[in-house]
């Protein structure tokens, strides 16, 4: 096996990114399962201890994959949610789109983010995250509450509602029960139930 010296001249930084980047290429076609750091090594061409220098184990490669993906999830929901002048159904189809999007982009990863969040040893910085993800929703919700827009109560127990709508959906795409095409296509009309409740008006 050669070095990294010998093979790639990957700086510290670099290295760290090419075996996260590595790393989601096999989750998604092979799953968590298939992931090791050795294999990692080997796809990259670097000796079989340099993940080490950014990985203790798998378990750290788990919850960089899944940190990394909270971000990248968050800054999607931000950059939905940063549309000044649209309307509460706009604002909130915006933030869901971003959610599904992502979540049909990335399954396997999305399922993966979920696990590691409710796994005992996972790091702050991953909990930190978690936190954040919400708080997109979170923020709407309490803006449209002082403006009277919907219903007084705990935002974050209705951010769960929505939030829960929301991966129902992701849910049912993962598992083959409902088209991503479908979903996306409806999901004007799923916010709008969403915000109004079914009853008739």
């Amino acid at each position: 096996m050669a070095h990294m010296s010998a093979t790639r001249p990957y700086h510290h930084g670099d290295l760290r990114s090419a075996l996260l980047r590595s790393a989601e290429r096999t989750l998604r076609e092979k799953g968590a399962g298939a992931l090791s750091l050795r294999e990692l090594a080997r796809d990259i061409g670097v000796s079989h201890a340099a993940p080490g220098r950014h990985f203790k184990d798998k378990q750290a490669l788990l919850d960089a994959l899944a940190l990394d993906g909270y971000e990248r999830l968050n800054q999607a929901l931000h950059t939905a949610a940063e549309h000044p002048g649209l309307t509460l159904e706009e604002r909130m189809t915006a933030l869901a789109r971003a959610y599904l999007g992502f979540a049909v982009g990335n399954p396997e990863l999305l399922e993966l983010m979920f696990a590691r969040k409710h796994h005992p040893d996972s790091s702050a910085q991953l909990a930190s995250a978690v936190d954040h993800s919400l708080a997109s929703f979170t923020g709407l919700i309490t803006d449209a509450q002082e403006r009277g827009e919907i219903v007084p109560g705990d935002p974050e127990r209705i951010t769960m509602v929505a939030a829960a709508s929301l991966h129902g959906l992701a849910a049912l795409i993962a598992g083959c029960a409902l088209e991503a095409e479908e979903a996306l296509a409806g999901l004007d009309a799923h916010v709008h139930l969403l915000l109004h409740g079914l009853r008739p008006r």
